[in-house]
C-alpha cells in the first residue's frame, strides 16, 4: 500500500447557473492534476452549480441538470486522479447538500450535508434536508472524511468520521467573507484537528456572487494545530499538497504560505472582486457613474478603475449652481489621475424647466427637500439615459452611513445596478482612501500612486443641494453616528446601550428613527459588496412598515 497521496485543491470561481461552464473548470482542473500526478481532485460546495444558488436550486430540471453533468464528468474523467465536487442530490423527492467522489468514470461515494445554516445570508433549511452523518469513503491508500462546510463548525460530524475510521478530514466550503472571518474559520478548524487528531484541508470558493464574495484563503493543517499549506486569499489558485503516511498516521508536507493580508486589504479587494465578477457574471463590460467631487463618488471610481481598467470607467460631473469650484477641479482631478473618461453635463438648463413645469403646482409653497431631490433625481435621469445609450452599467456610491439613515435620494443617486461601499462605513470610507493611495497590488488594474487628492479625504462632506450645505447640518459628525449605527446595526443594540457608551440619547433616538423609515429606500436599492455580517439585505431583513421605537420605552 503506498505511503504516499497527493491532492489537489482547486480554488476556483464557479458562476451560479453556469452548470456546463463550471463543469468545463473542473475538466480543466483535472487535467491538471492528472499532469501533476495527483491521486485527487479536490473541488468546493456546491462547485458544479455555483453557491450560493438560493432557490434556483429548488427547480427540478436545474437540479437534474446539475446532477447529470457531475456524472457526465465522472465519464469524461475516468482515466486519471479521482474527483470530489459538490452538488445537489435528490434521495426520492427529497434535495440534498451533497459532495460527489467520481473514480473510475462512476460516481463511487456521496456525502449528504448534516448541518444546515439558517442565519445570515444562508437558508439552507428552506433548500435542503439534513442528511444522517455518513462515515469516511476511500481514494487510493487513503479514508477520508468530508464534514460539508457547516458540519465542520460542529464538532460531531469531525468526531464521528475520526470514530469510523477517516485518517484525513477534507472540508469543502462554499464560504463567503465578512471581516475577521479567517481567523475564526482558522480557530475553529484548528479545534477540529485538536479534537480529532487528523489533518484537515480546508477548501473555499472564491469569487463575487451579488452581494457576496468568496474569498478562498484554502488552508492544510497538519495534527497538533500546525499550518502547513496557505493558499492565496480573493484569487484563483490550484495547490497540489502531498501527503505522507508515518508511524503516527498521515501528515501534509510543508507547502507555500501564501500572505494574508491585513483587513483594510481585504475589504478593498473583496470590493473591487465582487464589482469584477457582478460585471462578469451579469454580461456587463462598462460602469459609469457621477463624480461629484466628494470622497464616495472618489473612491467608487477607483474600485471600478482596479476591478475593470480605467478604459471602462466613465466618470460624469453633472453640476448645479450650488456645485463648489472645488468640487469641479476635483472630480476633474480624480478622473484623470485614474485616466477614466470623464463628461462635463450641466444640470441647469434642466433643473430650470422641471421648476417651470411644477411652478403652477408648487405656487404658494416654500422650498424644501422637494426641490433638493430634484437635482439627484434629475442627475439619475440624465446618468440612466447614458447607461441606456451606451451600454455602461450604472454605479451607485452611497455609503453604509448614508444607506442606513436613508441620506440619498430614492430614484436619484439611488439608481443604479450595483453599490461597492454599500456595506462601507464613512469613517473606514476616510480610511480606505488613504490606504488605496498608499498601496497598490497587482490585482489593481488602475494605477499606482495618489489617485484621490488628501482635500478631498479633508474637506467636510455635503451634498451641496443647497448652499452651504454640510452633512453636519442635520446628522451627528460621522465618528459619532457610525459608532451608533455600529451598536444599533452591527451590534443589534438599544437605545440604552448607546447610551451607556457615552453618546448622547438625542442622537441615538434620531438615528435609530432614521433607520426605521428608511427601510423601504433600503427594499428598492442596487445590491452591493457585503463586508460585515450585519450588512443590508439579506443578513439584516426588517419590515418595510413598522412602528417599534425603542426611543419610546427608555
Amino acid at each position: 500500500m503506498s505511503d504516499r497521496f497527493r491532492l489537489t485543491l482547486a480554488q476556483l470561481n464557479a458562476v451560479v447557473g453556469d452548470i456546463d461552464g463550471n463543469a468545463e473548470q473542473a475538466k480543466t482542473a483535472w487535467g491538471e492534476a492528472k499532469a501533476a500526478g495527483s491521486d485527487m481532485l479536490a473541488l468546493p460546495e456546491m462547485f458544479i452549480t455555483g453557491y450560493n444558488t438560493q432557490d434556483l436550486v429548488m427547480k427540478p430540471v436545474f437540479h437534474q441538470a446539475a446532477i447529470a453533468a457531475i456524472h457526465a464528468l465522472a465519464k469524461v474523467c475516468a482515466d486519471g486522479p479521482a474527483i470530489a465536487i459538490g452538488g445537489p442530490a435528490l434521495e426520492g423527492a427529497e434535495l440534498f447538500n451533497a459532495y460527489y467522489v467520481l473514480q473510475g468514470g462512476a460516481v463511487t461515494a456521496r456525502v449528504l450535508k448534516h448541518h444546515l445554516p439558517n442565519e445570515t445570508v444562508f437558508d439552507e433549511v428552506r433548500l435542503y434536508g439534513s442528511a444522517p452523518v455518513a462515515g469516511p469513503y476511500t481514494v487510493g491508500p487513503l479514508r477520508i472524511g468530508s464534514p460539508i462546510c457547516e458540519d465542520a463548525w460542529h464538532e460531531d460530524v469531525a468526531e464521528t468520521l475520526a470514530e469510523t475510521g477517516a485518517e484525513i478530514l477534507l472540508v469543502p466550503n462554499g464560504s463567503p467573507y465578512y471581516r475577521g472571518k479567517m481567523d475564526t474559520r482558522l480557530n475553529i478548524m484548528v479545534s477540529r484537528v485538536v479534537e480529532t487528531g487528523l489533518p484537515l484541508v480546508y477548501l473555499n470558493m472564491v469569487g463575487g456572487q451579488d452581494d457576496q464574495v468568496f474569498d478562498g484563503g484554502s488552508f492544510v493543517l497538519n495534527p497538533g494545530g500546525s499550518l502547513a499549506v496557505q493558499m492565496p486569499v480573493f484569487e484563483r489558485a490550484l495547490t497540489h499538497v502531498d501527503f505522507l503516511r508515518g508511524p503516527e498516521g498521515w501528515r501534509a508536507e510543508a507547502g507555500d504560505l501564501a500572505h494574508v493580508p491585513d483587513l483594510m486589504e481585504q475589504d478593498y479587494h473583496a470590493m473591487v472582486l465582487s464589482l469584477r465578477d457582478y460585471m462578469r457574471k451579469t454580461g456587463f463590460k462598462k460602469v459609469l457613474l457621477g463624480l461629484s467631487g466628494g470622497i464616495d463618488s472618489a473612491i467608487v471610481a477607483v474600485i471600478a478603475a482596479d476591478a475593470l481598467g480605467p478604459e471602462n470607467v466613465r466618470c460624469v460631473m453633472l453640476p448645479s449652481e450650488y456645485t463648489s469650484q472645488g468640487s469641479l477641479d476635483d472630480a476633474q482631478a480624480v478622473a484623470e489621475a485614474l485616466g477614466c473618461g470623464y463628461d462635463f453635463v450641466p444640470i441647469t438648463e434642466g433643473r430650470g424647466a422641471i421648476t417651470a413645469t411644477l411652478a403652477p403646482l408648487f405656487e404658494g409653497t416654500e422650498p424644501d427637500v422637494t426641490e433638493e431631490n430634484i437635482q439627484s433625481r434629475l442627475r439619475g435621469l440624465l446618468l440612466m439615459a447614458m447607461s441606456n445609450k451606451f451600454g455602461e452599467m450604472l454605479l451607485t456610491t452611497g455609503n453604509k452611513s448614508e444607506v442606513a439613515v436613508g441620506y440619498a435620494t430614492i430614484y436619484g443617486d439611488m439608481s443604479g445596478g450595483y453599490n461597492p461601499i454599500k456595506d462601507l462605513y464613512k469613517t473606514r470610507v476616510f480610511d480606505i482612501c488613504r490606504w488605496r493611495n498608499a498601496n497598490h497590488r497587482p490585482w489593481m488594474m488602475g494605477p499606482k500612486g495618489e489617485v484621490i487628492a488628501p482635500r478631498i479625504i479633508d474637506k467636510p462632506p455635503s451634498a451641496e443641494l443647497r448652499a452651504d450645505q454640510k452633512d453636519s447640518d442635520s446628522l451627528p459628525d460621522y465618528p459619532v453616528l457610525d459608532a451608533i449605527l455600529q451598536i444599533l446595526v452591527d451590534g443589534d443594540g438599544s437605545i440604552e446601550d448607546c447610551v451607556k457608551a457615552g453618546y448622547a440619547r438625542e442622537d441615538a433616538v434620531k438615528v435609530e428613527h432614521l433607520i426605521y423609515i428608511s427601510e423601504y429606500k433600503r427594499f428598492q436599492s442596487a445590491p452591493g459588496t457585503r463586508l460585515s455580517k450585519h450588512a443590508f439585505w439579506l443578513d439584516r431583513r426588517y419590515p418595510i412598515a413598522n412602528r417599534w421605537r425603542d426611543g419610546r420605552h427608555n
